[in-house]
């Protein structure tokens, strides 16, 4: 398959990108080797071939959920300019 000017124009397009009439060429010929590439692969006989999603077959560890780090409000306040029961205080913003 050949790849001209305009596709790689409109990929270009479509990426945001604003390329030199050199970069024009130079992305022609990486495209016709990718396409060239999923041409060989096309002519691979993947009849008997699952369809998978992921390599390898896994199942996601997990783990109870619970609290394993309880904060320590006082140290945690000791350096606040202003604090009030266990929250930071801090000025009234909003109308």
């Amino acid at each position: 398959m050949r790849i001209g000017t305009e596709e790689v124009r409109r990929v270009a397009l479509l990426a945001h990108l604003a390329l030199t009439p050199e970069e024009e060429k130079d992305l022609i010929g990486h495209f016709e080797k990718v396409l060239a590439y999923m041409e060989k692969l096309n002519q691979l006989d993947t009849g008997g071939v699952e369809p998978t999603a992921h390599a390898v077959v896994g199942h996601a560890s997990l783990r109870e959920d619970r609290v394993t780090n309880q904060a320590d409000t006082t140290a945690l306040l000791q350096n606040a300019p202003a604090s009030e029961s266990d929250f930071f205080k801090v000025p009234h913003v909003i109308d």
